[in-house]
């Protein structure tokens, strides 16, 4: 069984390594909305996989490092695509969640990565 929780971040971020005249090569700002998904056996007592403010609490810092930032500042992410964003915060959270079963980044409400470690 999977559960999940989302969260949002406000930042800014531009690419550079994408060709001249790309219009994200420009600073630029998203509203990205994360869900985050573990995976696990129900526990018999607590009757969850997972307590969901566990899950919270183990984000929060990563959240607070990403929101109202410009992401290309942040260390490991001077090459902030979707996809690279999404890497960094499956490597920072894995560690606190070890039942991490994939996460979805949505930098539009049409479009996004997900990634499960893989």
């Amino acid at each position: 069984m999977e559960i999940y929780k989302e969260f949002s971040f406000d930042s800014a971020h531009f690419l550079p390594n994408v060709p001249e005249g790309h219009k994200c090569k420009n600073m630029h700002g998203h509203t990205y909305k994360l869900k985050v998904f573990v995976a696990g056996e129900v526990h018999p007592h607590y009757g969850w996989i997972m307590d969901f403010k566990e899950l919270k609490d183990a984000i929060a810092p990563l959240i607070d490092q990403l929101d109202h930032k410009l992401i290309n500042d942040i260390p490991g992410l001077e090459n902030p695509t979707a996809e690279n964003i999404t890497i960094w915060i499956w490597n920072r959270l894995n560690p606190l969640v070890p039942q991490l079963s994939r996460i979805e980044l949505y930098e539009t409400p049409t479009t996004g990565v997900i990634y499960n470690g893989k």
